[in-house]
């Protein structure tokens, strides 16, 4: 049976274990091995499902000074029914994989970008808020496309042509708000220290405890608008590995309109 905890429970025992110290890693080879420690001492399950756990509190966990990004959600683009992804950007906008021959068939294509709304991609792909039909869409501009990419602008050009994406991709406001109050509206948000000894042993140290509350989805959107929060499309002919909302690490309490240290 796992922990269960209510919000003042929970934030008892993150002082508890924040009087701690440096406390051993015992996750290696994990990449989340800081945020599944915490949940080893917490005794409660990998955060992978799309519910929150610890009650109706979200927990993120970061490493102190990562440059990493949180993945907020995974949340598909509508029209959902078209499957945008794998039926449109990968076979009309895709490229070569760079494993096509070699771990994959020949034939095989990919589709990756990390898209903001402060700029363009190097192959011509932006992140739009249109606060009009309140939506954020996502755009296509040939004339935007860098010339080392020119061969496959031309690839393009042959399969589906050079206009704007038609339909565009989007994500409505009031799915987001939906989607994010499902993960987001309370979040325990932890910062640890880590260190490693002579051995190469891990430490950390979960030394900043931020509760935030009261999601704020206009700050989502001046997020993406600023350029420190993007959409991750990860997708090739084999697997789409779904799309993601993601976050540069220190920039989470700027979403919540309640910020509560301890």
């Amino acid at each position: 049976m796992y922990k269960i905890y209510s919000k003042t429970e929970l934030l008892d025992k993150l002082k508890e274990i924040r009087s701690l110290g440096w406390i051993e890693n015992k996750r290696y080879g994990n990449s989340g091995s800081v945020g599944n420690t915490l949940e080893d001492l917490l005794e409660i399950p990998e955060n992978n499902l799309p519910i929150p756990n610890a009650n109706e509190w979200e927990l993120k966990c970061q490493r102190q000074g990562t440059s990493s990004l949180i993945t907020l959600f995974h949340f598909e683009p509508s029209p959902r029914v078209m499957r945008f992804v794998p039926n449109i950007l990968l076979p009309k906008y895709g490229w070569k994989h760079k494993g096509a021959g070699i771990n994959y068939p020949s034939s095989e294509m990919s589709f990756r970008q990390t898209l903001s709304g402060m700029n363009y991609s190097d192959r011509g792909f932006k992140v739009i808020i249109n606060r009009n039909d309140k939506r954020i869409e996502i755009s296509f501009s040939a004339q935007k496309v860098q010339p080392k990419h020119k061969i496959w602008l031309e690839q393009v050009e042959q399969r589906i042509g050079l206009n704007e994406l038609s339909p565009q991709p989007y994500w409505g406001f009031s799915d987001i708000f939906h989607k994010a109050g499902t993960k987001l509206l309370n979040t325990f948000y932890i910062v640890a220290e880590a260190k490693k000894n002579s051995e190469g042993t891990e430490f950390y140290k979960y030394n900043k405890i931020i509760m935030l509350s009261d999601f704020d989805l206009e700050s989502l959107l001046y997020a993406i608008e600023f350029g420190y929060l993007f959409i991750d499309f990860d997708s090739r002919t084999g697997h789409n590995h779904g799309t993601k909302f993601r976050l540069k690490q220190d920039k989470l309490p700027t979403l919540y309109k309640t910020i509560k240290e301890f």
